[in-house]
């Protein structure tokens, strides 16, 4: 119950802040590019592994993700290149974040780690195949939103061990990041790989269904 109070207050500040930006016709497209710049800061932070900051502002970053699509709606403003440059942003703010992960880990510090660069590289390649199948299989109708670990969820996760993580630590209790780049490896992967699967499976129901019909025209 205080959990579903502070969502509801949480919708409402940024209900609020939606109308006022839209009444204030703020153009939603500045929004996203306001969005994918505070993401590049919070890649640069990271890259200096000042986790802790680097997680606020991936919260602010995401906040202005939140409000772009919303401001376009209620202020009549949806048109197929925001949701073009929202989309393909998005892409570029996804890889910022982990490749600022990926050179800390790399530089010579005592948190030196090729183990957690390469979760991290992982990590990035499976965030961006996810979204390139999900657009490819819908170019070609189908829908492909399966997969438990979607942009959000990764979004919330980097939070998540970015915040918990103490500078210069290496202890297990204070340092989640590698941790998280385990679960964002691997289930960015699984759900890039599950997504290939429920497009291949669809695509041949497809056709075994216009086989179908055309054998039982033919007939």
């Amino acid at each position: 119950m205080f959990g579903a109070s502070i969502g509801r207050g949480a919708m409402r500040i940024i209900n609020s802040m939606v109308r006022w930006l839209a009444y204030g016709g703020v153009n939603p497209n500045i929004l996203t590019v306001v969005g994918v710049t505070i993401n590049v800061a919070c890649g640069v932070l990271f890259g200096f592994g000042e986790f802790f900051w680097a997680g606020i502002v991936l919260i602010v970053a995401n906040l202005f993700d939140m409000l772009d699509g919303n401001v376009a709606r209620l202020s009549g403003r949806v048109t197929r290149f925001g949701g073009f440059l929202d989309s393909s942003l998005d892409r570029l703010s996804d890889m910022v974040a982990f490749l600022g992960i990926m050179i800390f880990y790399a530089s010579n510090t005592p948190q030196h780690s090729l183990l957690n660069v390469f979760l991290a590289g992982a990590g990035m390649i499976g965030s961006v195949m996810v979204s390139y199948t999900t657009a490819r299989s819908e170019s070609i109708g189908i829908k492909s939103n399966v997969g438990f670990l979607q942009r959000p969820e990764r979004v919330v996760l980097l939070i998540i061990g970015a915040l918990s993580t103490v500078p210069n630590s290496n202890a297990f209790l204070s340092n989640r990041m590698p941790q998280v780049l385990w679960i964002l490896a691997v289930g960015s992967m699984w759900t890039f790989v599950h997504r290939m699967y429920h497009t291949w499976k669809e695509l041949r129901k497809t056709e075994n269904e216009t086989l179908k019909l055309e054998n039982q025209e033919n007939g």
